[in-house]
Order: structure tokens, then C-alpha cells, then sequence
């Protein structure tokens, strides 16, 4: 029996966002072997499968095991009814490889139009990408019948824990009001030009442990132009001086940043050496001046913002953040 508990997740993850399929065996094999063990994916992403091949590699080849690893993976918006959860995660735990995840989480607070895993897999935003104007076609599911869906897989054991990305404050006090399993996670976009403190601050009060991705803010997405290199947090000035203090990269620095105000971090990269340099977050601290400097560099600045993205790319305006 798998004894894990939240508290010992992994501070550092090792998010999978955008690895292509072709590399991704490889990576995620490479990452554990650098010593990663909390792997943060989601059926969205388009790479379970090769996720799962390299996380069987790795156990095949003892590089760890499997109760020693952290997996979480996500329930994508066109399975939101309840009905529709258990084979979500059934389709995932089959590309992963896998009898149970350590977590599963609501990808977004979003219900789109059912689309079965056989017709089209991963669903993506489009309902009919084929169609002569494709756009993305909302379903009418409320998230608490897809709560319901997550406290069955939970029951059944096949995630250890449940929780939820992209909520806002209203949501997650709407959650807590009918959840008869409380979310053990929150996952989040964080990041020094996005801090989310009320919403750091409402976790906290009800002991749910908080996830930033794109901890590095604007990198994760100046390749799909949601972002310009002008908006990178590492130029900044307070990040160079404590990273000129401290002896370590700004990239460094604005990671310890997330891990020391009490989240944990899902940095996503390729290269080996930036793996090894991500995690290298344990041999120092910044000091009370350089957190709060660091803070406040916030402009509420949101890189993944489905208010903005599903207009421009889906043919939907869909926001979820005021």
C-alpha cells in the first residue's frame, strides 16, 4: 500500500508542458535520472504516452521506484461530466503506464462539449477542428457534477489525491461549500510578475497545499507568442542583485523565490543542464528584503489566460479571471 502523503511532494517538479512526443521518452527518463521525482502532466499535453515510457524505463532500469515517484496528471474540460471522469483517467493511467496517480486535478474550470476518446484524443479546444469555422463549444456541466467525478476515481483509488487548476478565490469558496473530499492541491499560474496572494493567502487558511507553473513567468511562453523577452522577470534588478549575492543564476533566484514563499514549482525544460540547475534551489536562501523585492516586481501580469488565448485561437471569448 502506497503510504504518500501531500506533504511530501516534491517541492521541484518537473512540469511536462510542450516536450515533444519524439524527445519526451528520453527527457522524462533523463529527468529522473537526475534525480526528479515529481512529474506534473496532463492528457492535454499530447505526450502521456511517451511519459509513460520513459517513467517504465527508469522503474525497469532502477533508477527509483515507483512509490518513491510523484505523479500527477489532469481531467481535460470535454470530460467534465461525471460520467466522463473515470475513463479520463483510465485513458491516462493506461499511457502512463500505471495502477493509480499520487494526483489528479481539474485542468480547468471549464466544460467544453463531450468529445469520446476515440473520435479524437487528446480533445484539445476545438470541437470540430475539421469544421469550415471551427470553434471551441461550451458544455453545460457545473463544476460540482465534476467534483462528484473526482471524489469517484478518488474513492476507487485510482488517484491518492484530488484538486484543481486555474481556480479563483469564488471558486474555491464555492468548491469548499459542497467538496465531501477537500482539494488537496491548488495548482496555479505564479510567478513574481503574477504573486496571486489573496489567493496564496485563502489556501492557506484552509490547509491546501499550492503548485506554481511557470515559475519563470514569461519564458514558458515567448515560443508561442503569448509573451515578449521584454517582459522576462530574470532582467530585473532586484533578481540580478540577489543572484549577484548569492552566486546563483537569476533563473535560480526567481525559483527559490516560489519554493520559499511556500509553493511548489514546476519548471519545464529539455536541456540536462538546466534540469540539474532547477533543482539547485537547497544550498541557499534570500534574505526577508530580497523576497519582498521581489514581490514586488507584481503587475497581475496572467501569461495563460483563457480570456485571452480562447479568443484569439479558438473563436471563443472565455474568461474565467476578472
Amino acid at each position: 500500500m502506497n503510504t504518500k502523503t501531500l506533504t511530501q511532494i516534491p517541492p521541484v517538479g518537473f512540469g511536462l508542458w510542450k516536450l515533444p512526443p519524439e524527445t519526451c521518452a528520453d527527457t522524462v527518463y533523463k529527468a529522473i535520472e537526475l534525480g526528479y521525482r515529481h512529474l506534473d502532466s496532463a492528457s492535454d499535453y499530447g505526450n502521456e504516452r511517451e511519459v509513460g515510457m520513459g517513467i517504465k524505463r527508469a522503474l525497469n532500469d532502477g533508477l527509483c521506484t515507483r512509490d518513491e515517484l510523484w505523479v500527477t496528471s489532469k481531467l481535460w474540460n470535454t470530460h467534465h461530466a461525471r460520467e466522463h471522469v473515470l475513463p479520463a483517467i483510465e485513458k491516462s493511467l493506461s499511457d502512463l503506464q500505471l495502477d493509480y496517480l499520487d494526483l489528479y486535478l481539474v485542468h480547468f474550470p471549464i466544460a467544453q462539449t463531450y468529445v469520446p476518446i476515440e473520435t479524437r484524443y487528446p480533445a484539445g479546444w476545438f470541437f470540430d477542428p475539421a469544421a469550415d469555422a471551427p470553434r471551441m463549444v461550451p458544455a453545460k456541466v457545473p463544476l460540482s457534477e465534476t467534483w462528484q467525478g473526482m471524489e469517484d476515481i478518488h474513492a476507487a483509488g485510482l488517484a491518492r489525491q484530488i484538486g484543481v487548476c486555474n481556480y479563483n478565490t469564488g471558486l474555491l469558496h464555492d468548491l469548499l461549500s459542497y467538496a465531501h473530499v477537500k482539494p488537496a492541491m491548488m495548482q496555479i499560474e505564479a510567478h513574481p510578475y503574477l504573486t496571486q496572494e489573496p489567493l496564496l493567502r485563502l489556501c492557506a487558511m484552509n490547509d491546501i497545499p499550492v503548485t506554481a507553473f511557470s515559475p519563470l513567468g514569461a519564458l514558458s511562453y515567448l515560443e508561442l507568442d503569448m509573451a515578449t523577452q521584454q517582459e522576462s522577470v530574470l532582467s530585473q534588478q532586484s533578481v540580478l542583485e540577489a543572484a549577484k549575492r548569492t552566486g546563483k543564476t537569476p533563473a535560480q533566484v526567481v525559483l527559490r523565490w516560489g519554493i520559499q514563499r511556500g509553493t511548489a514549482i514546476i519548471p519545464k525544460t529539455s536541456k540536462p543542464e538546466r534540469m540539474i540547475e532547477n533543482a539547485a534551489l537547497f544550498d541557499f536562501e534570500l534574505s526577508d528584503a530580497e523576497m519582498q523585492s521581489i514581490s514586488a516586481l507584481n503587475q497581475n501580469r496572467r501569461f495563460n489566460d483563457p480570456g485571452v488565448f480562447c479568443a484569439q485561437a479558438f473563436n471563443r471569448f472565455h474568461p474565467i479571471y476578472d
